[in-house]
């Protein structure tokens, strides 16, 4: 098994307790004096009683609908950072638009823990295949790569032939993108008839399948997955023992009945909720619209955290396609567009491992170029554009369907 990041992942679980019972009131403090967006939640909130999940359990959530409508009411950030915008080194925009901070302080995003149990090292050089732009993913996995002292090669997405030429000549040892963006350059490196040395991966913004893991493991390829977002970097991460994602120890989760804040009972599916203790973006309780569960028991690797089944799914209908989140209001945007549009109906598969798009649209006939258009620049991803008859959409209020299978 892969070496320990720090201590912090082998605490017991009375050590994590008392030390949670320490932070906790730190950063609800911290919040309510410097981040007047989140003190305005936590108003009646005394943080020295706040010393436990079950007392953490009695707080407001904090959705991201009601931080997207802070932003546009007090910009960039709604007032949730303990730092103004001009004292970061970095701000980004993910769809919506929502905008988040970026340090570059080490390990803001604390991705270098799951480096780690990816067996990543100095030794390595990482081909960071995540994107640099606008987004916050190639900064984060850059991040988490100096913090394991690993050379990267900043590859972003897309020009294939040229990444695995690059991944040949430089020496690349170890990957980092979405799941399925290195196989596009496995086949492509075969095709040019490159030898790669690539045996560790990193992935994250989509789900791995058990197909493709096997198809890397079958290359020599170890791949792990990690679960992290644009707001609070790392939330858990899988090691070696490939049972279950380690929730990491700079954030303490919750699994909450959906549409509330009320924790289910352990191995009952529901929304994932993170306070995290970024002291420059104490958001608490969060809810990321995710579903997942408590997995019992603790890791074989001998990381001692919380453990989470993975991604299950999500809590509303906001999808994540090719690493991208579609959400239902850009959906109601696309339509609006359009006078002969009725209806659109976004739908998520699979075709020989890759992420498939493909977007139904009711209306008496209409200029399919446009539709194509308009649907690449709203849902900033290109798809398939179906002209479906008036009325032939399901009655079932969907208006994006996720039909992959997650086995």
């Amino acid at each position: 098994m892969s070496k320990h990041f720090d201590d912090l992942e082998t605490r017991s679980a009375d050590a994590r307790a008392a030390d949670m019972a320490k932070a906790l009131p730190e950063q609800i403090a911290r919040a309510k004096a410097s981040a007047p967006g989140m003190a305005a939640l936590l108003t009646d909130v005394d943080p020295a009683a706040i010393t436990s999940r079950e007392a953490l359990a009695a707080l407001p959530v904090l959705r991201k609908s009601e931080l997207g409508k802070a932003q546009a009411a007090q910009p960039p950030f709604g007032g949730f950072t303990t730092v103004p915008a001009a004292g970061m080194e970095h701000v980004f925009q993910s769809p919506g638009p929502i905008y988040e901070p970026g340090r570059t302080t080490r390990d803001w995003w604390r991705v270098g823990r799951f480096l780690t149990a990816v067996g990543i090292t100095a030794d390595d050089i990482v081909q960071n295949c995540f994107s640099y732009h606008l987004t916050p993913a190639g900064m984060i996995f850059e991040s988490g790569a100096r913090a394991v002292g690993a050379t990267v090669l900043p590859a972003g997405t897309g020009q294939t032939e040229l990444q695995a030429r690059a991944a040949h000549d430089v020496g690349v040892t170890a990957y980092a993108g979405t799941p399925d963006y290195l196989k596009v350059i496995l086949d492509k490196a075969d095709e040019m008839g490159l030898k790669l040395k690539i045996t560790r991966a990193g992935v994250g913004g989509g789900a791995l399948f058990p197909s493709l893991r096997q198809e890397y493991a079958d290359r020599g390829i170890l791949c792990l997955q990690c679960y992290a977002t644009a707001d609070l970097g790392n939330i858990a991460y899988e090691s070696e023992a490939q049972e279950g994602m380690i929730v990491d120890e700079g954030v303490i989760v919750e699994i909450v009945r959906p549409g509330t804040g009320d924790p289910v009972p352990e191995g009952e599916v529901g929304e994932v909720v993170v306070t995290t203790l970024n002291p420059d973006y104490p958001l608490i309780r969060f809810a990321t619209g995710d579903l997942s569960a408590v997995l019992p028991g603790e890791s074989p690797c001998g990381r001692t955290n919380m453990r989470i089944k993975g991604w299950m799914g999500r809590a509303d209908q906001t999808t994540k396609i090719k690493g991208m989140f579609v959400r239902p209001e850009q959906v109601a945007d696309l339509v609006a567009r359009h006078a002969n549009v009725a209806k659109a109906r976004v739908i998520a598969s699979r075709e020989g491992e890759m992420d498939v798009m493909t977007v139904q649209i009711e209306a008496e006939g209409g200029d399919l170029a446009a539709l194509e258009a308009s649907v690449a620049e709203v849902l900033k991803l290109k798809g398939k554009v179906e002209i479906v008859a008036p009325g032939s959409l399901p009655n079932d209020g969907k208006v994006i369907d996720d039909q992959r299978e997650y086995g």
